[in-house]
């Protein structure tokens, strides 16, 4: 039964797909609705089970990008336990991209970037909150609005200058007398994030 299905959904979503190739919108921009070809598909061939949703179904559209360019960023920088900020209207944040560090301003081009070890700062008038970041990913989105996710991240200033010198000697000292790869990995690591962590005290 269910191999019959899945050729009759393969047919018609084929159908569909053939038919708005051209005028296909993003994922996020379509209403959240589930096709009436693929139900009606599928209760051919499942008439007592319930149509399976689609991730379509749990997204909400997509912002429609303004048409200038808005005075502020929106700012949702999240971690893996908390959310640090959420919908925070800043003039500019500054990420530590692997590429270098990155100004995003309102307006911004539309970008995925990947952070290396480093500072982000968050620039809200004269106010600037600094925060050291191991790794992660930003969004930047046409309609000015940066999605900063963060493996870990620590406001700079509750940092020990002290325990990073420490740190940093430590994993230097692992890397010189490390005798395997992994731990050679593992030291490299260690002193990467630990100069990167003092060069941002420093500077």
């Amino acid at each position: 039964m269910f191999k019959q299905a899945s050729r009759l959904l393969s047919r018609s979503i084929a159908a569909a797909s053939s038919k708005s190739v051209t005028t296909r919108a993003f994922s996020s921009e379509v209403p959240s609705t589930i096709d009436s070809t693929f139900v009606e598909s599928w209760k051919k061939v499942a008439p007592n089970m319930d149509p399976p949703q689609t991730p379509s179904a749990f997204m909400k559209p997509r912002p429609s990008t303004p048409s200038s360019i808005p005075t502020k960023l929106t700012v949702n920088f999240v971690l893996p336990y908390a959310s640090e900020l959420s919908g925070k209207e800043v003039d500019m944040v500054i990420i530590p991209a692997t590429t270098g560090q990155m100004g995003v301003l309102p307006g911004h081009v539309p970008t995925i970037a990947e952070l290396k070890p480093g500072i982000m700062s968050v620039h809200e008038g004269a106010d600037v909150k600094k925060y050291f970041l191991s790794s992660g990913f930003a969004l930047l989105h046409a309609n000015s609005v940066a999605d900063i996710i963060a493996i870990e991240a620590v406001p700079l200033e509750h940092i020990d200058p002290s325990q990073v010198q420490k740190g940093l000697a430590e994993f230097q000292q692992k890397l010189t007398s490390a005798t395997t790869d992994l731990e050679k990995a593992e030291a490299q690591i260690g002193v990467e994030v630990h100069s990167a962590i003092n060069a941002a005290l420093s500077g």
